[in-house]
């Protein structure tokens, strides 16, 4: 476990065939019962993001479209699903 100050990785999961990456927020596994609360494409990023909270909190981001609106180190330290 990281100490105070310390940031601790995400993990992140990209998967090439459907250009969608998984960033979780939390080391603790998801389980059922979370809320998925897309955001639609703006004009500004019109990549879809899926926000997924459990009991309040933010645990999970989804990002179609991940290798147009993320950057490309991001992905490459991904782990490739699919």
């Amino acid at each position: 476990m990281a100490g105070v100050g310390q940031n601790r990785p995400m993990r992140i999961e990209y998967d090439p065939r459907v250009d969608s990456a998984y960033i979780y927020l939390t080391e603790e596994a998801l389980t059922p019962g979370r809320e998925s609360v897309p955001v639609g494409p703006s004009d500004e990023i019109p990549a879809m993001v899926v926000l997924d909270q459990k009991d309040g909190k933010l645990v999970g981001l989804e990002i179609v479209g991940a290798k147009t609106y993320l950057p490309a180190d991001l992905l490459a330290g991904a782990e490739i699903i699919g």
